[in-house]
């Protein structure tokens, strides 16, 4: 019980507990939706994307905020470019935009002129995070949330028919682009937590964990929120006591539990299956 407890008396930790509390909930309602959507590519190469908005704002000392919502913009701009190019489909569009805007990021992340610290935004630093930060993340997780609410009923629409989504007057097109932007305010939330190179665990993992387990909508939901916190907490005691990194942590923990139950899922699935006579 000891090596339970005692992690949580530290301050840091406490901050880090309130910040994979706030990971969980947004990665497992949000991280819902993008599995249905069948956005996770998407979701992965989108913060990628951002990165050098991010590593901008963080040289100027200006708000993660604003660098965000600058890289997306050049972003959605270099994936457009990449689209018009003959010959070449939208998932290769977004790898190549996603590579090159990655590895300038990185680049000027890594550079011997860089302050110390930046690197983190590649690796996060859940430990670091102030209360200001918290309350940031607080803050971008209710608009993230609300927002879901008042989409609910299109976002449904769109994962379960959207060969008829346009004639019921919601565009599948739309839906996605709102989708993936709020997956934006969600990276500027576990950005500085788990860095850029880990917000996909957060994100895609503990949904589908969710989807082999859940049954219903909003079970998945529940269940995703659950992985997602338990494995966040995981990582945070496995950090602690093995003296690794906790962003890389959380994340092994989060594709540990999906490969776990994926394991389950097949193996009930095998038993369930009708024995030829």
């Amino acid at each position: 019980m000891g090596a339970l407890l005692d992690p949580w008396r530290d301050p840091l930790m406490q901050r880090a507990l309130i910040e994979v509390v706030l990971l969980g909930i947004v990665g497992g309602t949000l991280g819902t939706w993008i599995v249905l959507q069948r956005l996770s590519f998407s979701a992965e190469a989108l913060p990628h994307a951002m990165f050098p908005g991010l590593v901008g704002a963080a040289l100027l000392g200006l708000p993660l905020v604003l660098g965000g919502a600058a890289g997306l913009v050049v972003a959605a701009m270099v994936i457009a470019l990449a689209s018009r190019v003959r010959g070449l489909d939208r998932d290769a569009a977004i790898s190549i935009a996603m590579t090159a805007l990655f590895g300038l990021g990185v680049l000027l992340a890594l550079s011997p002129d860089s302050p110390p610290g930046i690197g983190e935004l590649l690796f996060g630093d859940v430990l670091a995070l102030t209360t200001g930060d918290l309350v940031l993340a607080a803050g971008l997780t209710v608009v993230v949330l609300g927002a879901l609410r008042v989409l609910h009923a299109r976002l449904a629409i769109v994962a379960f028919d959207r060969e008829s989504a346009a004639s019921l007057g919601v565009g599948p097109g739309r839906i996605d682009l709102l989708l993936l932007l709020l997956v934006a305010l969600a990276v500027l939330i576990c950005v500085q937590a788990l860095g850029n190179l880990f917000v996909a665990a957060v994100l895609v993992a503990p949904a589908a964990t969710a989807r082999l387990l859940g049954r219903s909508l909003v079970a998945s939901m529940a269940v995703a929120v659950a992985v997602a916190i338990a494995c966040g907490v995981g990582g945070l005691l496995l950090s602690y006591h093995a003296d690794t990194a906790a962003g890389a942590s959380i994340a092994l923990v989060t594709v540990v539990a999906y490969l776990l139950a994926a394991a389950a899922s097949r193996t009930s699935a095998s038993r369930r299956a009708p024995r030829p006579a």
